[in-house]
C-alpha cells in the first residue's frame, strides 16, 4: 500500500482539456513541465492512446496529446478536408492556440507521416522529430487494404466494424501487436467507442481516399524538407509499415533508428516503458532549453 500510495503521488497530473481550431472544438491532454512535446495519434487512435506513456514522458517535458479532429473526444466536423497538408495546418493552430512556439514531436503511425509534413510545412516549429513506424511513401505492406477500403465494398464493411461481433474486432487489433495476448479488453473499447461517434468512420473513410496522394505529397516534402533531429523507432514485429521503409527513412532524414525487439504496431502500448525511455534518451542530447510552453484560454474537463 505504501509504495502504491508513493507511486500516486510521484505520477504527473495528467489534465483533460479543450480549445477551438477553426471554430471546432479539439480535445487533448496535458502532463508535466519543461519544453513541449506533442504526441500526435495514428490513423485510427486517440490521445487516450498515449497513457501508459505520458508519466514518463512528463518526466522532462510538458507533453500535449491532441485528438485530431473527427477523432477521439474532438468534434466531428461534416466535409472535414480530410489531406495530409490540411491536417497539419490544424495542428499548427493548435500550437498557436496553446501558446506554444517549437515543440519536439512524438508522431505514431499516421501521426508520424503527420509529423514529417509539419517539419515540411512549418520548420520553425519543429525542434525534433521523434517518429515511431510512420506511415511514409516506401512502405506499400498495408496498401492492398487501403484499395479494399477505398472500394463500395470497403466503404460499407467499415461501417459495420464498430458492431462486428467482439472476438473478430479483437482479432483485428490483435494484428497490431507484436504478441495478440497483450491486447486488453479496454483498449479495444477505446477504439470502437470513437468509431461508433457518428461522422467518425466517414472521415476515416475519407483520410483513406486521398492516401495515396498524400503520399506523393510527402514524398516530395520530403526531397526539399530542411533537416531537423529525427529519431526513428521501428518494432520488429510491425506488420502495418515495413522496417525496409524505415531504413529509406533513416537515410532521407539522417536520423537516428531504435528498434524495439518483439513488438509490433502499437509500442506505446505493448512496451511504454521502453518506448518512453528511448525518447527521452534522445531529447536528452538535444538543447531544447528557452522554449515557453502553456496554454491560453481553455476549457476544463
Amino acid at each position: 500500500m505504501a509504495l502504491a500510495t508513493w507511486m500516486l503521488a510521484e505520477s504527473p497530473t495528467i489534465e483533460e482539456l479543450a480549445l477551438p481550431v477553426d471554430d471546432h472544438r479539439m480535445y487533448y491532454l496535458r502532463a508535466g513541465n519543461g519544453p513541449a512535446l506533442i504526441l500526435l495519434h495514428g490513423l485510427l487512435g486517440s490521445a487516450e492512446a498515449w497513457y501508459p506513456c505520458i508519466p514518463k514522458l512528463a518526466e522532462n517535458s510538458t507533453v500535449y496529446a491532441p485528438d485530431a479532429l473527427g477523432i477521439g473526444k474532438s468534434e466531428r466536423v461534416p466535409d472535414l478536408d480530410a489531406s495530409l497538408t490540411a491536417h497539419v495546418d490544424r495542428v499548427e493552430k493548435f500550437l498557436r492556440k496553446a501558446g506554444i512556439e517549437k515543440a519536439d514531436f512524438v508522431g505514431t503511425s499516421h501521426g508520424g507521416a503527420v509529423a514529417m509534413m509539419m517539419a515540411a510545412r512549418y520548420p520553425h516549429r519543429v525542434r525534433s522529430l521523434l517518429l515511431h513506424a510512420p506511415a511514409n511513401p516506401f512502405s506499400t505492406a498495408s496498401d492492398p487494404l487501403v484499395h479494399f477500403y477505398r472500394s463500395p465494398l470497403g466503404h460499407w464493411f467499415a461501417q459495420q466494424v464498430p458492431y462486428l461481433p467482439e472476438k473478430l474486432q479483437e482479432l483485428a487489433l490483435g494484428r497490431m501487436y507484436g504478441n495478440s495476448q497483450l491486447v486488453r479488453h479496454d483498449v479495444l473499447q477505446r477504439y470502437m467507442n470513437s468509431l461508433r461517434v457518428p461522422g467518425t468512420v466517414q472521415h476515416v473513410m475519407n483520410m483513406i481516399d486521398g492516401w495515396f496522394e498524400n503520399m506523393k505529397t510527402l514524398a516530395a516534402a520530403l526531397d526539399g524538407m530542411q533537416k531537423v533531429p529525427a529519431l526513428l523507432l521501428w518494432g520488429t514485429r510491425d506488420r502495418a509499415v515495413t522496417l525496409e521503409s524505415g531504413r529509406v527513412l533513416e537515410k532521407k532524414l539522417g536520423a537516428e533508428m531504435v528498434i524495439l525487439p518483439g513488438v509490433g504496431h502499437l509500442p506505446h502500448d505493448e512496451a511504454p516503458l521502453t518506448f518512453a525511455d528511448a525518447i527521452n534518451e534522445f531529447l536528452h542530447k538535444l538543447n531544447r532549453c528557452g522554449q515557453p510552453s502553456g496554454p491560453k484560454l481553455v476549457q476544463r474537463y
